[in-house]
């Protein structure tokens, strides 16, 4: 099990890999990765219960779905560093015939990816079956997810949600990336989503709050305490607040990096602010 400062280390080697493969293509979208690096890095380097040894059913394992597919880099990098796929194939993000898409898809058949996430608002419905034929199964592992909160704009979420608790869909665990941005501003400009927690717990789930989701430590109690509240009857939602950029400061705080790739001047700002820890690809 590693400690917090290997975590920490863990979590800027991803910031660079993040870097590196949006400024490479001069694509992607380094805004929201960046500001759940510690989320990945928490759930794949000690949480979740899988195997690198990958298999599409997911049986006895805990799995994770991402929605906001958009945040690729991120996943990808953790994906690599956990043992799932060489290292060195970072360097194709983006690139023709590479498995590394800008958003994730299922049919280059790369380790880790469960289900195409390019459209928002799909996530939790994909997951929420994963879920109910664990149950089906006698499978007592979790479904873990990550949605941002600029797509929970998007009504189909919504349904899933009622049907959820409707369901008691309690084996599964939703987090939602509160940075307060998206690609055309911010949320509260774009559409204002009110209380988020409210509006959860309204429609019958257990929800509980991350009060800085780019602290590891915070991250690693929240989602121990969330899988604490499973297997109760009702689904358990995690509002995590980040900051989006965070790690890169002319990045933080703002929508103008969610789909910017930063230059060769920017780039050798952003990795002097994140050295590297565990050795670039």
């Amino acid at each position: 099990m590693p400690n917090i400062k290997e975590l920490e280390d863990f979590a800027t080697q991803v910031r660079r890999d993040i870097l590196r493969q949006v400024h490479k293509v001069n694509s992607g979208h380094p805004g929201g990765s960046l500001g759940c690096t510690e989320f990945f890095t928490a759930l794949y380097q000690e949480v979740m219960d899988h195997d690198t040894d990958f298999n599409m059913d997911g049986k006895d394992e805990d799995i994770f779905f991402l929605s906001n597919g958009h945040i690729s880099p991120v996943f990808y990098s953790v994906l690599a560093r956990s043992g799932y796929f060489p290292v060195e194939e970072l360097s194709t993000f983006r690139l023709i015939d590479s498995r590394l898409q800008g958003h994730p898809t299922t049919h280059e058949g790369l380790p880790g990816i469960r289900v195409a996430s390019g459209s928002l608002g799909q996530g939790m419905s994909v997951a929420l079956g994963a879920a109910q034929a664990k149950k089906l199964n006698g499978d007592k592992h979790l479904v873990y997810t990550l949605h941002g909160d600029g797509e929970l704009q998007e009504g189909q979420n919504w349904e899933a949600i009622m049907y959820a608790a409707g369901n008691k869909v309690d084996n599964i665990i939703s987090t939602v990336d509160l940075n307060g941005q998206q690609i055309d501003g911010s949320t509260e400009t774009v559409l204002p989503m009110g209380n988020l927690k409210a509006k959860f717990e309204a429609f019958g789930w257990d929800v509980m709050e991350i009060e800085n989701g780019n602290d590891i430590t915070q991250v690693l109690d929240g989602l121990a305490e969330a899988k604490n509240r499973t297997g109760k009857g009702k689904p358990v939602c995690i509002l995590m607040t980040t900051v989006m950029g965070h790690g890169v400061d002319f990045m933080m705080h703002t929508h103008a990096w969610h789909g910017k790739a930063p230059d060769d001047e920017q780039l050798e700002k952003a990795l002097a602010q994140n050295p590297a820890t565990l050795g670039d690809y």
